[in-house]
């Protein structure tokens, strides 16, 4: 063979030799560094994202005070008054259940029961499906739109005679046709039950209550009524 051959065929055995002894070493390598020191391929890892939030449980219903006398100017809407349709016929003078469907025979009496931090509860959750219209358990005035931690989408609604503060909590959304300032009558669709606030998920119910305004200016505070007996019995509340 010729001598040029010759050094031409060493060269090429030589340079497959070294490539093929590369690849071993790195296979190798590879399996010395998993098995050493447990590096993971980057394709095999698993990445965090740093965005991801885990769900917070929702504690059991708490009662809410009227309003954190800190908020008591926020409003969550503050569009025109518009049009509502009007109520169905009804000429009791009392105060209505305020949530469609629901019997007075349904109706359990949670005024006086426990809640963290020692506090009664002092209102009365009215269990529904979600989605079930809430209405306005008397004539008067849409007067506050107040979204909280506990009670949710909440609507704070005064009687037509400005003597009683009616509050509505864990609303699943308010009425759209409603706004702050819009007068409503007995029976108007002002939101549907949810389990918005520190309700619950799942627990779907209206928490309502019922109190005496013992200062105009400070309407979201005042003296607590039981609602059971006023709505069992249809009555208007004495004060």
């Amino acid at each position: 063979m010729h001598p040029g051959l010759q050094k031409a065929k060493r060269i090429a055995i030589t340079i497959y030799l070294v490539a093929l002894h590369g690849v071993l070493l790195f296979f190798i390598g590879e399996r010395v560094l998993r098995k050493y020191t447990a590096i993971v391929p980057i394709e095999t890892a698993s990445v965090t994202d740093p965005s991801e939030q885990k769900p917070i449980p929702t504690p059991l219903p708490v009662p809410e005070t009227f309003a954190d006398p800190i908020d008591a100017d926020a409003n969550s809407n503050l569009q025109p008054d518009t049009a509502v349709q009007p109520p169905p016929a009804n000429t009791t003078p009392g105060l209505m259940i305020p949530v469609v469907g629901v019997r007075p025979d349904q109706l359990i009496d949670t005024y006086t029961d426990s809640r963290s931090e020692s506090r009664s509860h002092d209102a009365i959750d009215i269990a529904a499906p979600a989605g079930t219209p809430v209405v306005a358990a008397a004539d008067g005035e849409i007067v506050k739109f107040f979204d909280s931690e506990r009670g949710g989408i909440t609507i704070y609604q005064l009687t037509a005679d400005r003597k009683f503060m009616l509050y509505y909590a864990h609303l699943q959304r308010r009425a759209a046709e409603i706004s702050v300032g819009t007068r409503v009558q007995k029976g108007t669709t002002i939101g549907f039950v949810g389990d918005t606030g520190n309700a619950g998920v799942g627990n779907y119910h209206l928490h309502f209550s019922v109190a005496i305004v013992t200062d105009p200016k400070r309407f979201w505070s005042g003296t607590y009524l039981n609602p059971y007996p006023l709505l069992v019995s249809g009555t208007y509340p004495a004060g």
